[in-house]
């Protein structure tokens, strides 16, 4: 019986599983969605929200008594790297000030080929919009792409992991290879052997 078992192993022993977490909450943290299994990102998502609400609190509280800092400095004992948690404070925590709870969405994408292994993209809600775009390009490519909101996203995410390319890409590589699709050149130089 699993009664008043809090947690998942995942395999690895205690600090091997902590030091995960913490690796995946960084990349979580500085690039807004990670994919990775689905018992990873069940793992990880009550441990993100923590920061966040930590980090959450000490933005609310602002200088008064040092909360601020404290809040820093619990959060820095999770996540190592100092521009992850100027991310977290500065960005992050404001954008989630009004919202109770519930900062992380888990998307399940299908199955790993190599090992058939169940894949979801764990992300933060709101981070729908693409950080590297400029203001212009957004508004100027939002229009015509079909692939817009969580499920075109949902779709292309599991068409790379099935290995499809866009009809954009396949068309490139048959234009590089002169509409061949395939295989070698038609031509054979040498006569078959018969029989």
């Amino acid at each position: 019986m699993r009664h008043r078992v809090g947690h998942r192993k995942l395999g690895r022993v205690t600090e091997h599983r902590i030091a995960m977490l913490r690796n995946q909450a960084t990349a979580l943290i500085r690039y807004e969605h990670i994919e990775t299994t689905v018992a990873k990102a069940k793992e990880l998502r009550p441990f993100v929200e923590r920061l966040i609400t930590i980090a959450k609190r000490g933005v609310a509280s602002g200088e008064a008594n040092g909360r601020l800092l404290n809040a820093r400095r619990l959060v820095g004992v999770e996540l190592q790297d100092r521009d992850v948690v100027g991310k977290l404070f500065e960005t992050i925590a404001p954008r989630f000030a009004e919202r109770p709870g519930g900062y992380t969405r888990i998307l399940r994408l299908g199955y790993r080929r190599g090992d058939s292994a169940e894949i979801a993209q764990l992300e933060l809600i709101g981070s729908e919009f693409d950080p590297k775009a400029s203001p212009k390009e957004t508004k100027a490519a939002a229009a015509p792409k079909p692939k817009s909101g969580v499920g075109g996203r949902l779709r292309a995410a599991a068409d790379r992991l099935r290995g499809k390319k866009d009809a954009d890409e396949v068309d490139a590589q048959k234009a590089s290879r002169g509409g061949q699709t395939k295989g070698r050149a038609a031509k054979r130089t040498t006569p078959q052997k018969a029989g």
